[in-house]
């Protein structure tokens, strides 16, 4: 009698069940029959599987120059940092030409008793002809070794040669060997930016995090956004330097 009834009960529900299974079961359960009771059974993602989709790269910090200046004075940070890109800008068209111009032999820094000067304060430069350079020690010969020292370590690739008062330069031929003597200067200009601007940078969050009266999530925010500012910077000088780089090389 019970199996009868169990016939004329349960195989029409089971039949129910198979047929409706989307409607019952969830996508992380499992449907299995038996021939007495319906089971149904939850799986579950395992601790290494979750939060898989949560993982990336953090989210850009948004710069409020409002809130920065809160704490410290972001007009001076930018212009510090705008004006090494300036001064990295400046050293590279000096230094950095493929043909030696009179103009970056006249801005070379040459050391003379403890002080640094520009070669035209201290010289006559004149270009004789295409491929010479004159300068003139006329007024002032004792300077000439320190100007010797200074020429042959400031990697424009020139050898000049003496004449009593006067050094004649020969502009070289652009070589692959120049080529790559002035873009490793170009990476040692760049460089030396890059590290200014990050003193700069790590200079005003020490500033920021010694502010008090200021809350410690104002605080938090600000030396992140801090950061990003100065990293804009960074990215900026990265850039000429490439381009730059690209140029010296070929």
């Amino acid at each position: 009698m019970s199996s009868r009834l169990l016939q004329r009960i349960g195989i029409p529900m089971i039949a129910i069940l198979r047929n409706s299974t989307h409607k019952l079961v969830r996508p992380d359960e499992r449907f299995i029959l038996s021939p007495c009771n319906v089971n149904i059974i939850r799986t579950y993602a395992k601790n290494k599987d979750r939060g898989k989709d949560k993982k990336g790269k953090g989210a850009k910090v948004e710069i409020n120059i409002s809130m920065i200046s809160e704490v410290v004075d972001v007009d001076k940070l930018k212009g510090r940092c705008q004006t090494a890109i300036e001064k990295m800008k400046d050293d590279f068209a000096k230094n950095l030409s493929l043909r030696s111009s009179t103009g970056s032999i006249e801005s070379l820094s040459v050391k003379f008793e403890g002080k640094d000067y520009e070669l035209q304060e201290l010289a006559q430069v004149v270009r004789k002809n295409p491929k010479t350079i004159v300068i003139d020690f006329t007024s002032f010969p004792q300077v000439i070794p320190e100007v010797l020292k200074a020429i042959h370590s400031s990697g424009l690739n020139l050898n000049p040669q003496q004449d009593g008062t006067r050094l004649y330069v020969p502009v070289p031929k652009v070589t692959k060997e120049h080529r790559e003597a002035l873009a490793k200067n170009a990476k040692a200009l760049y460089i030396k930016c890059r590290d200014a601007m990050k003193d700069i940078q790590n200079e005003y969050i020490k500033k920021a995090k010694k502010q008090t009266g200021v809350s410690e999530d104002l605080l938090f925010s600000v030396s992140k956004q801090i950061l990003a500012m100065c990293e804009e910077y960074q990215t900026e000088a990265k850039t000429i330097y490439e381009k730059k780089h690209s140029e010296l090389v070929g």
